[in-house]
């Protein structure tokens, strides 16, 4: 078990903000949610093999999209509001919670309401990087005939009468859609509890250790920050095996919140020399990557783009025509995968909202 504190919050999100590939949520929100948490109890970070086999474990998220075009408020007592709503409704007891993805808040999803409510942080993560849609995160339960979930959510300005709480049962394949439809009504972006799980389960089919990895890669960027930029660019390369694939200016950022998919859909084109383009197609995250037409990147992959200058990651909404920017990525055999990567259910809305093809890139490896 280790105690989480206010530098691990830190860290956390340094470096989920990389694993969140142009999205994953609003990084003063995860520090707002990540301080309070460990202001208001002592923050248990357990393995899974800390736990029983059958002690269940429950998924803390935030769902919408996380580009900030949109009116949404989502306080710490939604999440908190979220787990408990699933808790009263679950026919069983609840160990701890663990997180759907990494990303610039999401590293943090689960740390207030297992703060709150006496719980724990479990170290294990629905995908090591953030993606556009729950069903990626359901630990490869998206088309599972058998399984039946339970999904609360609360979020949403009460002053202006969107604020939304609700609950749902059914196959994980509709409940997503249900509460991203919701998210889309409350204002763009809310919280989330999910999919009742064991401890067996999540050893086979999550990403173990995943907040360990974000956590890590965090401490090495704020130890390489006061030697400048290129310290943190080389700590990253060193920390993650990831690689640049181009540098240039930016010439396009078409990204902008689709209300009938309920996602910040467009690209990024970065010129990094003349004539030559690289294009990061974004559906909350960044899905593809192509050169010059060539597909070069593609999820699970992360890719992350940075400001030249800083080195601080960027999501979709920070990016500027005219901005110099650094295009990273880091192949998936790099890091472990979940069993929602696997699942072909996932990807025919995305690909749809993008117009390329996702899927078939995945394993052509």
């Amino acid at each position: 078990m280790r105690i989480l504190n206010h530098d691990d919050v830190l860290a956390a999100l340094t470096g989920g903000s990389i694993y969140a590939c142009g999205g994953g949520g609003f990084y003063e929100h995860g520090l707002a949610m990540g301080h309070a948490a460990i202001t208001i109890n002592k923050v248990k970070l357990v393995s899974l093999d800390e736990l029983n086999d059958d002690d269940i474990v429950i998924t803390a998220a935030a769902i919408g999209a996380p580009g900030g075009t949109t009116d949404w408020e989502m306080t710490g007592r939604d999440y908190i509001k979220a787990a408990q709503l699933l808790i009263d409704h679950y026919d069983g007891k609840i160990v701890g919670f663990v997180a759907g993805q990494n990303g610039k808040s999401s590293s943090t999803n689960g740390w207030l309401p297992a703060a709150a409510l006496d719980l724990v942080v479990v170290d294990a993560l629905g995908d090591i990087r953030a993606h556009p849609s729950g069903k990626f995160g359901n630990f490869g339960l998206t088309s599972d005939e058998h399984y039946e979930t339970i999904e609360a959510a609360s979020g949403g300005k009460r002053e202006t009468g969107s604020h939304l709480e609700l609950v749902i049962k059914g196959k994980p394949e509709k409940t997503s859609e249900v509460l991203r439809k919701a998210s889309d009504l409350s204002g763009g972006f809310f919280a989330s509890a999910r999919n009742p799980l064991s401890v067996k389960f999540l050893k086979k089919n999550a990403v173990v250790g995943g907040y360990t990895l974000a956590i890590e890669l965090g401490e090495a960027v704020l130890k390489a920050q006061p030697d400048g930029p290129e310290a943190v660019l080389a700590a990253i390369l060193k920390q993650t095996g990831g690689e640049i694939v181009g540098k240039g200016k930016v010439t396009e950022n078409t990204v902008a919140y689709s209300e009938e998919g309920t996602y910040d859909v467009g690209y990024i084109n970065v010129e990094t020399k003349k004539g030559h383009d690289l294009k990061a197609y974004a559906a909350n995250e960044f899905m593809a990557l192509e050169r010059d037409g060539e597909r070069v990147g593609n999820y699970p992959d992360v890719i992350t783009i940075f400001d030249a200058k800083t080195m601080q990651p960027l999501t979709t909404s920070e990016i500027s025509v005219g901005q110099k920017v650094i295009v990273f990525r880091i192949d998936r055999s790099k890091f472990p995968l979940s069993a929602g990567v696997f699942e072909r259910a996932n990807y025919p809305e995305i690909e749809a909202a993008l117009g390329i093809d996702i899927y078939k890139y995945v394993f052509s490896k």
